[in-house]
């Protein structure tokens, strides 16, 4: 929980305050409603005055969520910091796009000035007057409108600085509703030549203007209590003498203080800048139906979760929480999505899965983070340097008997029983199959992932992946970009600059992107794995080579499995015979079922063997998210790899093929070739 963190942090421990329950409608006063509805009938709708009666217009008493005994804010003793949880009292909407700030400064009017009370004894915008009588607060006002007014003549808000803060105070956007749905267009001739809009694009929001009302818990209060409601506007619209015409409400109309906060979009890398900006409107609760439709009204469409997590695919970004595996949130997220792909593929036939062990995935349905990371740790701890000076795409590249580079499976020949053809299959080692506790290379997830150690950290110093963008660029060839690379840094990969940050983060993934060369479409917890030299070569002679094929692998699961399956058989027909005749199952035979309760075909059962060199490929990383791009024309993913492993491969790989790395789907033996990249 980020709340916690930040509590943590601040050192704030001691709640400051506590909700104290609003009253609630008692029993008598719903069944009085009731009965006043019930009286009605069926002439309910002929009766205005009490059809208006029987349908109460609906009140908002607190959050409804919030436990009316839980503290929501806290102060630090030491440093004075004060946080106050506002969940469920301030409501954000996020316009995505060149045309969100076309659609706020058509949608949204700011607010007139008001120096008299409508009724002495109603509440309605008395906090607005108040404020509207000091002179400084007015003069402000006037400042934060002149700019907001501004917008109209922006291209896109990608041109105002990252990270603008306005506040604001508005009127109802429900008054100047359109009569049919329209597409909000800028205007930029209207501020062409005005140095107004080029001051704003050079120096941005003044730091006072990006005061608002919203934080003052007593005015959002007032403002949702005293809200217009829905069936008051549409009376007000019926007695208008000239159908259809714009409502004018003069002083009695809603004062609403917002909040706009400006996101800049995709800002790592040089391809599509800016792609994804807009703005971030922040309203006090009980507002968000009528900010809402009129901004439908306007041209926007509604987004859900996939539309979101789409979004921050295209712009490169890590989607909370499924890639962000280093925090609790994420660990959670990744349990409950295994469970959900794990029972899914329970729900097919067994002729109908895949088997995976012998397309040699070890873990389908979750990406083992910690093991990975540990196993590149260990190839590092069994040479005798840091980085071997030599290629690690050479077939000797040995210390003490360990294979560190490019260590492979045996690869073996044998009939297929059921074609009679020669297929090559992973021969899998007892040493790989069966490991210890103290290997470096394994990770418990318990029962199949119920507990997983998160002994890891995502690399975000800037500075390292500015470096390590650099060296993922080809550095000669076709392909080179040296203007980026001289931008980025210009050290060489020499041992001298690996080693210190090899001891600094053993055990470091680095966010990456991919981009497919050829055909392919990656998907969800792809393997990344580093190619051979044998695949570098081939693809420089032949530009159409798609990519090598992973041998299968031998099911070393299937004689239990069958096993099992004969168990339950014998007890089936045990349990058919009479029960003078039936004796109980032995002892070996309860331990035999127990051991073998776990086993799923098609899924590696127990502790996991060493992931980088289970198949013909060193594994590198995994995907989190892939889909064929649009914006690009080709498959895209996004994933984490193994600094150590990331480094190594760098290191060996020739200057025309820096960077060149293969992917390959959980549910297929093809690799394919893809770009890797650190934008920054």
């Amino acid at each position: 929980d980020i709340l916690n963190e930040l509590k943590a942090i601040f050192q704030c421990s001691e709640p400051e305050e506590i909700c104290i329950p609003e009253p609630i409608t008692t029993l008598n006063q719903e069944e009085k409603q009731i009965d006043v509805v019930q009286s009605l009938g069926k002439k309910r709708k002929n009766k205005d005055k009490e059809g208006d009666k029987a349908v109460p217009v609906k009140k908002i008493i607190g959050d409804g969520t919030r436990d009316p005994f839980q503290s929501y804010s806290w102060v630090s003793q030491t440093t004075g910091v004060v946080i106050s949880d506002r969940t469920m009292e301030i409501l954000r909407y996020r316009l995505i796009g060149p045309l969100s700030h076309s659609v706020l400064t058509e949608t949204l009017k700011a607010a007139s000035i008001q120096t008299e009370m409508v009724d002495s004894e109603s509440e309605l915008n008395n906090w607005w007057v108040e404020n509207c009588k000091d002179s400084e607060k007015v003069s402000l006002h006037h400042r934060q409108t002149a700019i907001f007014e501004l917008l109209e003549g922006i291209s896109s808000p990608s041109e105002m600085p990252p990270g603008t803060i306005l506040g604001l105070t508005v009127g109802d956007p429900r008054v100047n509703l359109p009569k049919k749905k329209t597409k909000a267009m800028p205007d930029p001739e209207k501020y062409q030549d005005n140095d107004k809009v080029r001051q704003l694009y050079l120096e941005g929001v003044p730091i006072e203007c990006a005061h608002s009302f919203i934080w003052d818990q007593d005015i959002c209060k007032n403002v949702t209590e005293n809200k217009i409601s829905e069936q008051e506007l549409n009376k007000m619209r019926a007695q208008l003498l000239v159908p259809g015409s714009q409502l004018d409400l003069g002083p009695c109309e809603s004062k609403i203080p917002i909040l706009l906060v400006q996101q800049p979009g995709k800002m790592a890398g040089e391809d599509r800048p800016g792609w994804g900006s807009g703005w971030d409107i922040y309203l006090p609760k009980g507002w968000g139906m009528a900010f809402w439709i009129p901004f439908i009204y306007r041209g926007v469409r509604v987004g859900g979760l996939q539309e979101a997590s789409k979004h921050s695919e295209y712009q490169r970004t890590p989607h909370t929480p499924d890639d962000f595996p280093d925090c609790p949130a994420g660990v959670q997220f990744a349990k409950e999505l295994e469970s959900s792909l794990l029972d899914k593929f329970k729900r097919r036939p067994p002729a109908k899965r895949a088997n995976y062990i012998k397309l040699g995935t070890l873990s389908p349905f979750i990406c083992p983070w910690g093991q990975l990371v540990k196993s590149w740790e260990g190839r590092m701890k069994a040479s005798e340097e840091i980085v071997h000076p030599s290629s690690p795409y050479a077939e000797h590249c040995t210390t003490e008997g360990h294979d560190f580079c490019d260590h492979k499976p045996k690869v073996e020949k044998e009939a297929s029983p059921e074609t009679g053809e020669v297929e090559e299959t992973m021969e899998i080692s007892s040493e790989d199959a069966i490991k210890t506790e103290d290997d470096p290379g394994t990770q418990d997830f318990g029962e199949r992932g119920e507990t997983i150690r998160s002994d890891f950290i995502v690399l975000r110093s800037e500075k390292l992946l500015m470096q390590l963008s650099a060296w993922c660029y080809p550095t000669s060839g076709k392909d080179r970009r040296p203007r980026l690379v001289s931008r980025l840094g210009g050290k060489e990969m020499t041992e001298d600059v690996l080693l210190p940050i090899l001891m600094s983060y053993p055990r470091a993934l680095v966010w990456v992107n991919l981009s497919l060369l050829r055909k392919g479409n990656p998907e969800l917890h792809a393997m990344i794995c580093i190619p051979t030299e044998d695949d570098l070569v081939h693809l420089s002679k032949d530009r159409l080579f798609c990519g090598p094929q992973e041998p299968k692998h031998r099911d070393i699961f299937k004689h239990k499995v069958q096993k099992l399956k004969e168990i339950k058989r014998k007890k089936k027909e045990e349990d058919n015979v009479k029960a003078q005749e039936s004796n109980p199952p032995s002892v070996p035979e309860k331990e035999r079922t127990e051991e073998c309760k776990d086993l799923i075909l098609g899924l590696w059962s127990g502790t996991l063997p060493d992931v980088t060199s289970h198949c013909s490929r060193t594994l590198l990383g995994y995907v989190t998210r892939g889909d064929f791009s649009l914006a690009t024309g080709c498959g895209e993913a996004l994933g984490f790899v193994s600094l150590t492993g990331l480094l190594c491969m760098l290191h060996g790989q020739p200057a025309d093929k820096k960077g060149i790395v293969l992917l390959r789907t959980p549910a297929s033996l093809q690799y394919r070739f893809a770009r890797l990249s650190i934008e920054v």
